[in-house]
């Protein structure tokens, strides 16, 4: 459905990083998403893109580059196997396809099977020469309607989806002329207090696995499938307006979801423990980073025969944070294991926050925007994001959600048939 003449080139900063030889030291947290992708995919109309041309795309990204230098780099190891940063100004993978179908039908066939957004973002994994593999690729596909995508492959390593976000957003801002006045900030890693509930026994969030060595590619015993469920803001009013506390969206698709696949799951018993995953702060004009605060959430009764409000007030009230154990653990490796952490155990991911219709074309918003997460482990992720904003954009009754899973196959089916 894609034309196999894919075109790949690449974009580096305007002007070479200031100072000579230097290096993004990664962070335990970092080090822990290794294993992961993050998949942006945006589709514009004919008339949001009508005249621009491959060069009109690229030339923003000189100036992105600038100030997303650590986008441009590479993975280098220490002397101690300890991966880090480069930053050389090697540039990110520019990928241009055109398909054969009409943007409106490839997203009537995508709402139905999912899989087809995959052919619209690069399928990126670092390694095995990792000191040549880019962390950031930009796929621009045109349908013969004249409609196009924007596709984002970007490293978990580098930052996480708000990170992601964040630096596509700009390169809309840079193309539309509006140049930030200073550089990014950088953040400070956060290591979060642990609630009175949270012991130092507690089960991580986190999965250890076999080194993989310089080919950075999670090992999976089953094969994932990805497939998003559209959730109208009318019935997503209606699941709300339900709860006698007032829970957000998220926790209430999420708890929805968690009981669904406990009865779905061969063992409900690993179902007892899942990982939350929220978002710590602004990430706009911050140089990329891992700042998401994982939490655990353990039922002590069976998921199963829970209600569903019982799963909610769990979620919003007794998450005990993990960044703390997951900075511990990853310190003590010598390098002989690697950690998954969506996946290792099944995990909720919040994006209500994520500015995924932030990036404009020529004053234009995507129709549609989408986030998936590559190299999940067997567990499996659940991502829940805004959904394509209708009428007045300030009211968010008009507004739905997303919820993309990445399950195994035979999960994803049967969890179509569950909701």
């Amino acid at each position: 459905m894609i034309s196999t003449g894919l075109r790949l080139s690449s974009v580096v900063p305007a002007t070479m990083t200031a100072e000579q030889n230097m290096v993004h030291e990664l962070t335990d947290m970092d080090l822990a998403m290794k294993l992961h992708y993050i998949k942006g995919l945006y589709f514009f109309k004919s008339d949001a893109v009508e005249g621009l041309t491959i060069y009109d795309l690229k030339k923003p990204m000189f100036h992105l580059l600038q100030l997303y230098f650590t986008a441009s780099g590479r993975i280098r190891q220490s002397e101690t196997g300890r991966p880090f940063i480069k930053c050389n100004d090697s540039g990110v993978r520019i990928v241009e396809a055109y398909s054969e179908e009409a943007m409106d039908q490839w997203l009537a066939m995508a709402m139905e099977d999912s899989s087809l957004f995959d052919g619209l973002t690069y399928n990126q994994a670092l390694g095995p020469d990792l000191g040549f593999s880019p962390l950031v690729f930009l796929q621009f596909t045109w349908f013969k309607c004249g409609g196009m995508s924007v596709g984002l492959s970007w490293a978990n390593v580098l930052g996480d989806a708000f990170s992601a976000s964040a630096f596509i957003n700009m390169w809309g801002k840079i193309m539309a002329g509006h140049l930030p006045l200073k550089p990014l900030h950088v953040p400070v890693p956060g290591k979060p207090e642990f609630p009175a509930l949270s012991t130092p026994n507690t089960s991580s969030s986190l999965k250890r696995v076999d080194s993989v060595g310089d080919y950075w590619v999670t090992p999976n015993n089953c094969k994932m499938r990805k497939h998003t469920f559209h959730v109208s803001a009318k019935k997503l009013d209606h699941l709300l307006s339900k709860q006698s506390t007032k829970f957000s969206a998220f926790e209430v698709l999420s708890a929805i979801i968690w009981k669904s696949l406990s009865k779905i799951k061969e063992n409900s018993e690993q179902t007892r423990r899942v990982t939350i995953c929220t978002n710590s702060h602004e990430r706009e004009y911050e140089i990329p980073s891992n700042n998401m605060v994982l939490s655990t959430v353990e039922a002590d009764f069976l998921v199963t025969e829970a209600d569903v409000s019982e799963l909610m007030e769990l979620i919003l009230n007794r998450r005990a944070e993990k960044n703390g154990i997951v900075e511990e653990m990853k310190g003590l490796e010598s390098g002989s294991s690697d950690f998954i952490a969506y996946g290792a155990n099944l995990t909720f991911v919040n994006l209500e926050e994520a500015e995924i219709y932030g990036l404009e074309l020529k004053g234009q918003k995507a129709v549609y925007a989408n986030y998936s997460i590559d190299g999940v482990g067997d567990e499996g992720v659940v991502l829940v994001l805004p959904g394509p904003k209708y009428g007045n954009e300030e009211a968010n009754i008009h507004r739905g959600r997303l919820v993309t899973v990445v399950l195994s196959e035979n999960e994803v089916a049967q969890l179509k048939t569950e909701l």
